[in-house]
Formats: structure tokens, sequence, C-alpha cells
């Protein structure tokens, strides 16, 4: 079976519970399919309200909604700017924290490419700007080797008697 192993306390999968999963902490911020085309439009340069609601296809209130939760949570800032003649209004810019989650919306739309968009892939491919090179988001280890899903390990980031107090507690 291909699947990550599990190390330590982790391998008996009945004995603990991942209560703290980065994975649901990260999905309860940008788990909607809105917040992930907002941020997808604000790597392709948009930062104005309207703009995003346009582009990304959904109501004002839904926008407002999406961009208030994801400027609390640290994604966006929000900026003041004005049009001559117009009232002041706020634009959205990338902090390093939203920017940091271009590689989790590139793997989505790798993943959509090879398995939702045909033979042919999706519509738009990703190229570096210096020197034309195709762009793909992988799993490497730091030294740069490529790491596939059945030599994954999964440790603790905790000592074992921080471990056996968790596990205790119901």
């Amino acid at each position: 079976m291909e699947a990550a192993r599990l190390d330590g306390f982790l391998a008996d999968r009945d004995a603990w519970r991942p209560t703290q999963c980065s994975i649901a902490k990260a999905m309860d911020v940008v788990g909607t399919r809105s917040a992930m085309l907002i941020l997808r439009e604000a790597y392709y340069g948009t930062t104005r309200f309207d703009h995003f609601a346009e582009r990304v296809g959904i109501t004002e209130a839904v926008a407002a909604a999406r961009l208030r939760e994801l400027t609390s949570e640290g994604l966006f800032e929000r900026r003041p700017y004005k049009e001559p003649g117009q009232r002041t209004r706020h634009e959205y810019v990338l902090t390093e924290k939203g920017r940091d989650l271009l590689p989790a919306v590139l793997a989505l739309m790798q993943w959509g490419d090879r398995y939702l968009q045909g033979e042919r892939g999706g519509p738009l491919d990703l190229a570096d700007d210096t020197n034309g090179e195709p762009v793909h988001v992988e799993v490497r280890s730091e030294s740069g080797r490529q790491v596939p899903l059945e030599e994954i390990r999964v440790v603790p980031n905790v000592t074992e008697e921080q471990a056996r107090r968790a596990m205790r507690r119901p």
C-alpha cells in the first residue's frame, strides 16, 4: 500500500487523534471555493474589490465576506487608495502569509489540469519568467530529491512525554 510511514507514537493510529492538524486549520482559513479563487486572482495581480467579485464570479456580499475573513487571518492587507474625484476605497494586497499559499494553489491547479481537463490539460501553463522553463509543484526533500508518498515519514514534533500527556486528555 502506498502511504506515508508514521513513526513513534503516531504509528498506533488508535492511540492518538490529530486534534491540532495543520491541514484542518488551513482548511478553516481557505477551505471555500471562493477563498481559493480570490487567492488565484490575487496571484494574477487583482487587488480591487469589484475586480475580485467579477473575476471570481461571486456576489459582492460573498466577496466582502471572503476578503474580510482572509484579511482578518492575515493573508491580505487592506490599503487605501483614491481615484480623482472619488471617495477613498481599499485594495487588497497579499501579505507574506498569503503569498506563502502559492504552492498549495498551484498544486491544485496542476492536479485539476491532469485529472479534470482531459488530454490537453488545463488552459494555462506556468513558466519561469527568467528562462521560460515550465514550473511544477513537487514534493522534494531539503536536498532536492523528489520524494514519493511511500517514502515520506511522518514524525512527531513533540517529545514522547508531551505525547503521553496529550493522549491522556479526553
